[in-house]
């Protein structure tokens, strides 16, 4: 149950997704810990939830990975414990295999897989010393397929699927693990997304502009966590996708190979 009592951490909370994560448990009166690189969006979006218990706002960069030990340590010790980690925060991609940079490549998966598993291993143990907690992750649609222009970007979060997979699978007895695949969002990410040389897109694709509201992925998100889901797909026909993957793979190879990358 998601209520008052229930303290919350969400990563990349100063917009889009994690922003309206920030709002729907607020309106359950949850304690909130938000964080994200922007420290005075978070100021923003705290004023916002003004039907929340309490709220901490705690900076994280999620690519210093050497830091997060110590956050975690200090956020802990202030707020008791953590019932829910979200972990939404990441960057995306609009560039090719071949003319992208090995550095962006890195400073992808550093930050979307490696810091997202080293935020989940700092907070592990006092999840363990009470036997309880859940982890949300928010991967995408691209967690599950690949497609031009979002090669890192697939293989960060093809890579969440299998680590929480696999802590779900030795610690379902104790540990909640829910993985939420979303489509196309109405979020900054494409603008956001880096190109071959490290740089933000800074337009937002056609696609991405036509996605869903966040409010309606933040609602569909906390009715996943209250009912448990391991995993969970929302968006509209690119969802379809997923099943494509599973059930016609030939098929969906042609499909992605049509896509214009121009």
């Amino acid at each position: 149950m998601i209520d008052k009592n229930t303290i919350v951490w969400i990563t990349g909370a100063s917009s889009g997704i994690g922003e309206s994560l920030a709002y729907a448990f607020a309106e359950r009166g949850c304690t909130l810990i938000l964080s994200a690189r922007n420290t005075s969006a978070l100021e923003t979006v705290k004023r916002n939830c003004i039907t929340a218990k309490s709220i901490e706002i705690v900076p994280l960069d999620l690519s210093k990975h050497d830091l997060i030990d110590e956050i975690v340590k200090q956020t802990v010790a202030k707020v008791g414990h953590i019932d829910i980690l979200v972990n939404n925060a990441g960057i995306s991609q609009r560039s090719l295999v071949a003319d992208t940079s090995f550095e962006v490549d890195k400073s992808i998966i550093n930050t979307n897989l490696l810091g997202t598993i080293a935020l989940t291993k700092a907070l592990l143990p006092s999840m363990l010393s009470r036997q309880k907690g859940h982890f949300v992750v928010i991967s995408s649609v691209m967690g599950k397929i690949g497609t031009p222009l979002r090669s890192a970007y697939a293989a960060s979060k093809h890579g969440l699927h299998g680590f929480f997979d696999s802590l779900r699978a030795e610690l379902h007895k104790s540990i909640n693990v829910t993985i939420v695949c979303p489509g196309y969002v109405r979020t900054d990410i494409s603008q956001n997304a880096l190109t071959e040389k490290g740089l933000k897109q800074g337009t937002m694709d056609k696609a991405t502009e036509q996605g869903l509201p966040p409010q309606y992925v933040a609602a569909k998100i906390l009715k996943a966590i209250g009912h448990n889901k391991q995993e969970v797909y929302i968006g509209r026909k690119e969802v379809l996708t997923i099943y494509l993957k599973r059930f016609f793979p030939s098929l969906l190879s042609i499909m992605v190979s049509k896509i214009k990358t121009v």
